[in-house]
């Protein structure tokens, strides 16, 4: 039986490492060089083409500048007689000026921080729930009962300040 498994032993391990001399490599070179040089040209065509695609907002639709110049004169950024709906030097320097101020970066095209700053941000009342929400102020706090004015102040942290709790 122990010459069994020596024997078995031997065989196994002469298995294992002859495994990787028998095994071959399953890349094949091109055959010729004309693949090779065709898939080459493919990929250059491919590279010029996305350097010329242009990305990003090019021009500004001349309703949106007149909006945009409304508000920095309501900013005090231009003068009411800047405001002539097109997007030129004047209104570029005072939309950078106005992003400066803010800490903002002064990039050629509005930043949409910007935008909403000035009151030309996204409209949502067309949103499912804007007819049904309410904006209202909170109520005062003497209108909240005094348990559940407790459990809101024990939630967070704040009960020795708010009196305690029962």
């Amino acid at each position: 039986m122990l010459s069994f498994r020596a024997g078995l032993g031997i065989v196994l391990t002469a298995a294992l490492f002859s495994a990787p001399a028998f095994a071959t490599h399953s890349h094949k070179a091109p055959a010729t060089r004309h693949s090779t040089h065709r898939t080459h040209v493919r990929s250059h065509r491919a590279s010029r083409r996305s350097v010329r695609r242009v990305r990003g907002q090019q021009s500004i639709e001349p309703e949106r500048v007149t909006q945009i110049q409304q508000a920095l004169v309501r900013e005090h950024y231009l003068s009411n007689d800047d405001a002539n709906g097109k997007w030129d030097t004047t209104t570029q320097s005072a939309m950078q000026k106005f992003q400066a101020d803010n800490g903002w970066q002064t990039k050629l095209m509005p930043d949409s921080r910007a935008l909403k700053k000035l009151g030309l941000g996204p409209d949502y009342s067309d949103a499912i729930n804007a007819k049904t929400s309410s904006f209202n102020d909170p109520p005062p706090i003497s209108s909240i009962p005094a348990r559940q004015a407790a459990g809101f102040a024990e939630a967070a942290g704040t009960a020795s300040a708010a009196g305690g709790t029962d």
